[in-house]
């Protein structure tokens, strides 16, 4: 696939978007076999403000039977980077146009025993461009053989495409997603890499898509193994304080929203990863 630049980001842009689609089409299902009822996306588009051009759509289910929250994000957008926060993005300092597509996930569940889920993609262009993305999960209630599966199929999804992939970005996710001033990590790790660029953007991008085929398939099967397990007070009582955690994480130190803010996203789409409930 001989792409010139323009083409690049148009595909990217796509893919994201067909990922979204399905996405959304499997979550529903999902409500669908816990509830029979059919509990859809309620979908929102909107338009970067400031001097940024584009937008994007943020999808919601709130208050299912098995998704107590689930968002999912896509939007392209560009601009100028502020003045102040052109030396935190490579390739920006001197010319501070970029051009930005991806899809973000975040849901927490109804039964604390499911884990909470995130996922997300990204493309970046400036002077430079690069990949970005990851996913991680992070349960309330620990289960040795559930992380023992998570983190199996993603090795076996990196080593057909590197086989260093697999523990550089476990350790990426590891550093990234955690709390220092609590000293904990934040769940159960996962995967996240930034700043790819092999200089082989067929390769780059099919890795991409490849961690958001296996994302849906990883998560689909744990959420549909849990989610008719039974649960009490106790329980949710755990979830809702490390929903606490995730909530001070989110706020704190997380890239993506701080990207968002410094890039006139849209405030519900950027706070769409944090839960209706949560607990200190």
């Amino acid at each position: 696939m001989n792409l010139n630049f323009e083409e690049k980001k148009i595909a990217a842009e796509n893919w994201f978007k067909s990922l979204r689609n399905s996405i959304c089409a499997e979550f529903e299902k999902i409500e669908y076999i816990k509830s029979s009822k059919k509990k859809l996306f309620k979908k929102n588009n909107w338009k970067a403000g400031g001097n940024s051009k584009g937008g994007g759509t943020f999808a919601l289910i709130e208050n299912g039977s098995v998704f107590e929250k689930v968002g999912v994000n896509i939007s392209t957008i560009s601009g100028k980077f502020h003045k102040q926060f052109r030396k935190k993005i490579p390739g920006a300092l001197n010319n501070p146009n970029f051009w930005a597509s991806g899809i973000s996930i975040v849901a927490h569940m109804k039964n604390p025993k499911v884990p909470a889920f995130h996922f997300n993609t990204r493309f970046i262009v400036t002077s430079r461009s690069w990949f970005g993305g990851g996913m991680d999960m992070t349960p309330s209630i620990k289960n040795l053989k559930q992380k023992k599966y998570f983190h199996q199929e993603i090795e076996k999804m990196c080593n057909l495409h590197n086989k260093n992939y697999y523990s550089q970005h476990k350790k990426n996710c590891d550093k990234y997603f955690y709390l220092p001033h609590r000293n904990e990590p934040r769940g159960d790790g996962g995967i996240f890499y930034d700043y790819l660029n092999s200089n082989n953007w067929n390769k780059d991008f099919n890795y991409t898509k490849d961690v958001g085929i296996t994302f849906l398939k990883i998560s689909s099967r744990i959420i549909q193994e849990k989610m008719f397990l039974k649960w009490n007070e106790k329980d949710k009582e755990k979830q809702l304080i490390k929903r606490g955690r995730y909530v001070e994480f989110n706020l704190l130190y997380d890239r993506g929203t701080k990207f968002g803010l410094n890039t006139n996203g849209n405030i519900d789409a950027i706070f769409m990863s944090l839960p209706p409930l949560a607990k200190w």
